[in-house]
C-alpha cells in the first residue's frame, strides 16, 4: 500500500488529495494539465466536483461508512471510475485510491488516469 507522501512523488499521474470531510486539499501539476482544474480553484472545493452527479449519493454513503467503520472496499486497487474536467467533461478515468490515518484524521489520495 502506498502512503500519501509516496502518491504526492508520482509526478507523471494526475494525482489529488482530500480530508476526511471531502474537501480537496492537493492536487498536482499533471491533475491541472489532464483535468484543467487549477490549484487555487479547487482547493477547499468539496471532492464532488470532480465526480459526476449521478454518483453523488453513492460517494457520500461510501465516504461517511468509512470514515465511520474505517473499513472500505474501494481502497488500494484500480477502479474504473469517470471524472469531471473543470468543463464539466466526464471522463472514464482508472482511479486508485488509498487512504492514510494522521493523527485523528483521515486523508485520501488518488491517482486518477484518463483512459
Amino acid at each position: 500500500m502506498k502512503t500519501i507522501s509516496e502518491i504526492k512523488l508520482e509526478t507523471q499521474l494526475p494525482v489529488i488529495i482530500t480530508d476526511q470531510q471531502g474537501f480537496v486539499t492537493y492536487i498536482n501539476e499533471a491533475f491541472n494539465q489532464v483535468y484543467g482544474w487549477g490549484y487555487e480553484e479547487i482547493i477547499g472545493l468539496p471532492l464532488e466536483v470532480i465526480i459526476p452527479q449521478s454518483l453523488h449519493d453513492s460517494h457520500r454513503l461510501s465516504f461517511s461508512r468509512f470514515i465511520m467503520t474505517e473499513k472500505a472496499k474501494i481502497l488500494n486497487h484500480p477502479l474504473l471510475l469517470k471524472t469531471v474536467t473543470k468543463d464539466g467533461i466526464e471522463v472514464e478515468s482508472e482511479h486508485f485510491i488509498t487512504a492514510e490515518k494522521q493523527g485523528e484524521n483521515w486523508f485520501f489520495a488518488a491517482t486518477i488516469s484518463p483512459l
